[in-house]
């Protein structure tokens, strides 16, 4: 069974690559973030709000999904970070719409202990309460729901001194119970995800799934802009100009050490070729480009012919396996490959010197103010929200409205801003006859590429019980 794009394909990890892009561009709790991120749940079409009786199936792929996330997430102390913290900002948003009446439910079917004390008790403890809970400042204790709780749980509240505490329990208001809750949940899937890493080498031993779940811990989840449904849309006069207008800093920097180099090495020709590839060029286009571009730097144009047309043509699916090779994701270009001295690949807010950084940026006409928002992303190793945040800043917008993921991503975003929301002006170039697959479209936008992503969800999620069935 194949099972490579099955596993890409899980609502869960879209969901947590969701939250944590939204988490570092938006202030968690805010109006604006429980807005933004529940537009991206409905996007993915994933089950965020109290279970009703239709949402089993959807539930049920849910689980299935955060089970093997977690065989994928356990393997370094980093994965179990990252993956906790995400799902602890899940809960923290889904906890926080949920309705009063279903939360003792949660609770009991949580296996906490924690029960809403009466309205009598509340009014002998009224004030006690309301002094030592800041969150009360201008409500109602009427209106609000109190919990008593052992006080063993409930030392960060007594810690920062936000809690009432009387013969071994603290009292408890509804707005602060998530902390505790959060805890809780912090502890348990920390202990099972070391469980779970002391379970590897069964899974380990199992050659099928092992490579999977490693490529899984770093796959994109988007669209893979293979399908080049902007071929022919663009010509090699243009590329300097859309280099400066609609590239990203990545792109960017690789067409300009081309322009002065007059030369790539192999890792800078596949980074940039596949983006030249994804945003339309056709394989006629790419060799001259590539030729041109390398005649200058005095290389033969036989040289070329024989050791560097093969490479391009292979990369368009021509040559060799005749596989079509998709554009580079950031994730990719951010874990792989780094560059080594000479080199002009990878991602320049995750391998360059912050100095080198900054100089950059002030080349590309970023303000002060916003050089200093991009490097404080990039100290917190948000290099992919730092673009996000560099492409808002050169576009003149304050919201981009989508989370980036891809190179490709990047440039057809910003075609659609400078056009107007159009797509790219068709150039008059005959598309090459040979393009595979010229009758499929690409998705119009980056939340309709997420959404579409769990189409094929029944049929991938029942090929997925099978296999951990077996």
């Amino acid at each position: 069974m194949e099972f490579t794009g099955k596993l890409r394909r899980m609502p869960w990890l879209a969901v947590l690559k969701s939250v944590e892009n939204l988490g570092v561009s938006y202030v968690k709790g805010t109006e604006q973030y429980q807005s933004k991120l529940e537009n991206e749940l409905r996007k993915l079409k994933f089950s965020y709000r109290e279970s009703l009786e239709d949402e089993y199936e959807p539930r049920r792929r849910d689980h299935i999904s955060h089970f093997i996330l977690r065989l994928a997430y356990c393997q370094s102390e980093d994965l179990r970070r990252w993956f906790i913290q995400q799902e602890m900002d899940l809960l923290r948003f889904r906890f926080g719409i949920l309705p009063k009446d279903k939360i003792q439910d949660f609770l009991k079917d949580s296996h906490l202990q924690f029960e809403a004390i009466s309205d009598k008790e509340k009014t002998l403890r009224e004030k006690e309460i309301i002094a030592s809970s800041p969150n009360f400042i201008g409500v109602k204790l009427e209106q609000e729901s109190i919990y008593k709780i052992p006080f063993a749980d409930a030392l960060d509240l007594f810690r920062g001194r936000k809690v009432y505490l009387e013969d071994g329990f603290a009292y408890v208001p509804l707005k602060d119970i998530v902390a505790i809750i959060l805890n809780e949940f912090r502890a348990k899937l920390s202990k099972a995800l070391a469980l779970t890493a002391r379970s590897l080498p069964a899974v380990q031993s199992d050659e099928r799934l092992q490579p999977l779940l490693n490529h899984l811990s770093h796959s994109y989840t988007g669209q893979d802009y293979s399908t080049q449904g902007n071929v022919g849309k663009i010509s090699l006069d243009q590329i300097d100009s859309l280099s400066t207008k609609s590239f990203p800093p990545c792109m960017r920097q690789l067409h300009k050490a081309l322009r002065e180099n007059h030369h790539l090495r192999h890792g800078g020709r596949m980074q940039y070729g596949l983006f030249l590839k994804g945003i339309g060029l056709t394989l006629e286009q790419a060799l001259q480009f590539w030729k041109q571009e390398f005649i200058k730097g005095k290389m033969d144009p036989d040289k070329f012919d024989k050791g560097y047309s093969y490479n391009i043509r292979h990369s368009f699916g021509k040559e060799g396996r005749r596989t079509d090779y998709t554009p580079f994701s950031c994730l990719k270009i951010i874990l792989s490959n780094p560059p080594s001295h000479g080199d002009y690949h990878g991602c320049p807010f995750r391998h360059s010197d912050p100095e080198l950084l900054k100089q950059k940026l002030q080349s590309y006409k970023i303000s002060p103010g916003g050089i200093s928002q991009i490097l404080d992303l990039v100290k917190g190793t948000h290099y992919q929200v730092a673009c996000q945040k560099y492409f808002e800043m050169i576009h003149n917008v304050d919201d981009c409205g989508f989370s980036l993921n891809h190179p490709n991503q990047f440039f057809c975003e910003s075609q659609r801003i400078l056009n107007g929301g159009k797509d790219i002006k068709k150039e008059p170039i005959q598309p090459e006859t040979s393009q595979p697959k010229p009758s499929i479209q690409k998705t119009k936008d980056a939340s309709s590429a997420l959404a579409s992503l769990n189409s094929s969800m029944e049929m991938d999620m029942k090929e997925l019980e099978d296999y951990f069935n077996e």
